[in-house]
């Protein structure tokens, strides 16, 4: 059988199994790289968007499994790149398609997964599957297409690393700084510790000059560039098991610069400011979730990518004030710091992909700055600066 696009022999389909730590095993048939792979098993919601969520540096370490069918039908595009390369560790789908419609994909996803070596079972009952996960927990697992025993694969998951105490920021961070954009706008640095492309395209599309620092640049060297504003960027791992980055978001906190945080920037801000941060039973990740601004009642649809979250219980009026609120659970989603100029949201305003509700929190950023130092950005973003890299 011909691929009609690519004029390649399509090959049949090879076996491959999935096992979980708690000895559920599923059998499928293999996509991208063949091979065998482990991580902790999760899911994501999104309809769209599948090349950003496997190259986003927060999912690290992690096999995701996608709850919408078909996945691969619109190719992949350099452009929607989060990262250089996939930062998940595997690729779970029901439905995977080999041909592609979109006149500006650079090549299939089949042919993007074998490029970068990443491991993919299709042709599993995804809905079971999430059910399982959302009853059990997210939990470690194992996808081969080269060992297809049930009890090795199922040992395997048992003894792959767990997310829970793991520092994994280090290892997708840059090891030198530089500089993403220049302009007349606020300079803004940026600490690396997984930052997704689009949260830079956010700035530069304010006409912000940014820069990026390696996730443990100690504070001086950052404040040498006389930066107007601080951002803490997304990324993987547990934020509890980074003392380092503690104690240097602490100090920046003490800096009188404005900051901002998203996602393990916020756990990060809010465990500097004395919170709790605690392992989450599952997880938001996906790119519809109601949250609630309770400033201005407004609900936002937003973009999710999280397992760990803040301790409600934890924040007292002398540390934080909650602004922000998950409409499905009640947990926290954004908090004002009190005792600086700072705020902090656990969910992803950049979106990439998602709706476009919350881009207005780049926006207060901006505002904290202008009321700090008196620089203003230069100009109003345009969708098609932040969603299409300024093409």
């Amino acid at each position: 059988m011909i691929n009609p696009q690519t004029n390649d022999l399509l090959l049949t389909p090879a076996p491959c199994k999935l096992a979980l730590a708690d000895g559920t095993v599923v059998t499928g048939k293999a996509v991208g790289f063949r091979g065998e792979t482990g991580g902790e098993l999760c899911f994501n919601t999104s309809m769209t968007g599948y090349q950003e969520i496997f190259t986003d540096p927060s999912y690290h370490g992690q096999i995701m499994m996608m709850t919408y069918p078909h996945i691969g039908n619109y190719g992949t595009m350099d452009i929607d790149m989060e990262a250089s390369r996939p930062m998940v560790s595997g690729v779970v789908v029901r439905a995977f398609s080999p041909r592609y419609s979109n006149q500006l994909t650079d090549q299939s996803l089949d042919a993007f997964m074998k490029k970068h070596q990443l491991v993919g079972i299709s042709e599993i009952d995804t809905r079971a599957l999430v059910l399982h996960i959302r009853e059990k927990g997210v939990m470690n697992a194992v996808i081969s297409s080269v060992d297809l025993d049930d009890a090795s694969l199922v040992e395997k998951a048992r003894n792959w690393p767990s997310m829970d105490g793991l520092e994994l920021a280090s290892r997708v961070t840059i090891k030198e700084a530089y500089d993403f954009s220049t302009g007349k706008g606020p300079r803004i640095a940026v600490y690396d510790f997984g930052v997704k492309q689009n949260i830079l395209r956010s700035f530069k599309a304010r006409g912000c000059s940014v820069r990026v620092f390696p996730a443990a640049t100690p504070l001086g060297e950052v404040l040498a560039w006389k930066p107007d504003g601080l951002f803490f960027s997304n990324g993987p791992g547990d934020p509890r098991a980074m003392p380092e980055a503690i104690a240097m978001t602490k100090e920046a906190m003490q800096s009188g610069i404005p900051l901002f945080g998203i996602c393990l920037g916020h756990q990060l801000l809010s465990l500097a400011a004395g919170l709790d941060v605690y392992k989450m039973y599952v997880g938001h990740r996906g790119a519809n979730h109601p949250v609630q601004n309770l400033d201005t009642g407004h609900v936002e649809v937003s973009t999710q990518n999280h397992g760990f979250a803040v301790d409600k219980d934890s924040i007292t009026d002398d540390k934080a004030r909650v602004t922000h609120v998950n409409l499905n659970d009640n947990t926290i989603e954004g908090l004002r710091y009190a005792t600086c100029t700072a705020f902090s949201v656990q969910y992803h305003p950049e979106a990439s992909p998602g709706p476009h509700d919350s881009q207005y929190l780049f926006d207060t950023f901006m505002k904290d700055i202008e009321e700090h130092s008196g620089v203003a950005p230069t100009h109003e973003p345009s969708p098609e600066m932040i969603y299409a890299g300024g093409r």
